[in-house]
């Protein structure tokens, strides 16, 4: 779909889908991690959840009555109406919308993924956010398990962090290790009494393969610092399923350019906080 005030100033939904909402998906390392993403037409989203009754739970024969259980109520909430949107403009002059040699609608809807991925990337991967005018960044969860290296991260620690998602009943086999690239790097370096690497290198996984049987989310938008081991299958994504994508053509008109307006909301919380191990302290000493 060529981005073009020609038809009209304003994408429909279907448009934006294909090529903002889809695209970011794939772009975005958060949600390419394989969180829930739930849709939404703007409004507020509540996730049910039931506290554990395993405790008790009991044996009954044949004719027992069976003893009521009431589990406590929970309940995660995402984009609250206070919550702000991501938003972009891209200009152009409308000489390089006449004269490009490429068509520049696909350059220009590349650079509004791109810039938008990595926005809600910086927040949701980083350790700030309020969770009501801003997301909650990974490292800013409330209520997640911690391993404290205070020092360099080992495959030590992130055996720790294993022990406790596995006591924590963590589905293994949606776990994710979230790192920056320097601790990525650092972890692949590290080599044994021999001089021998201590995580084998696999030429089928591309340039980032696993740490311990765990697939590896490597971004630059992980604070230093910082890593975590995550089943992101426990961690829920709200969209808004009516962003907008507005091309404006007289707003820059004195200066003979169009811009691209790019408007979108997303929240990010964990149903299960324990199913988020950080791990702490990564090169700051013992």
């Amino acid at each position: 779909m060529a981005l073009s005030a020609d038809t009209s100033d304003q994408l429909t939904n279907d448009q934006i889908a294909a090529i903002l909402t889809e695209p970011l998906q794939a772009r975005s390392v958060f949600l390419a991690a394989g969180p829930v993403i739930i849709d939404t037409d703007g409004s507020p989203v509540r996730i049910p959840g039931i506290d554990s009754v395993y405790d008790d739970l009991a044996w009954y024969g044949e004719n027992e009555q069976i003893d009521d259980v009431t589990p406590g109520d929970l309940e995660t909430e995402l984009l609250p109406s206070t919550m702000k949107s991501v938003k972009v403009i891209t200009r152009y002059s409308n000489e390089l919308a006449r004269q490009s040699v490429i068509q520049l609608d696909t350059v220009l809807q590349d650079r509004l993924v791109a810039d938008v991925a990595a926005k809600i990337d910086a927040q949701l991967l980083g350790d700030t956010g309020d969770g009501v005018t801003t997301p909650r960044g990974l490292f800013a969860y409330e209520g997640t398990q911690s391993v404290d290296v205070s020092g360099d991260l080992t495959l030590d620690a992130v055996l720790e962090a294993q022990g406790l998602a596995m006591a924590a009943n963590v589905n293994t086999g949606t776990m994710r290790l979230v790192l920056n690239p320097a601790h990525y790097m650092a972890l692949r370096e590290a080599k044994d009494a021999d001089e021998r690497y201590m995580l084998e290198p696999d030429a089928t996984a591309g340039a980032v393969g696993a740490v311990l049987g765990v697939p590896v989310v490597v971004s630059p938008y992980v604070p230093d610092g910082s890593a975590a081991l995550v089943d992101f299958a426990q961690i829920a994504v709200a969209r808004d399923l009516a962003p907008s994508v507005t091309v404006l053509t007289e707003r820059y008109a004195d200066y003979d350019q169009q811009a691209i307006r790019v408007v979108a909301r997303y929240d990010a919380k964990p149903m299960n906080p324990e199913a988020v191990v950080t791990l702490d302290g990564i090169g700051a000493g013992s």
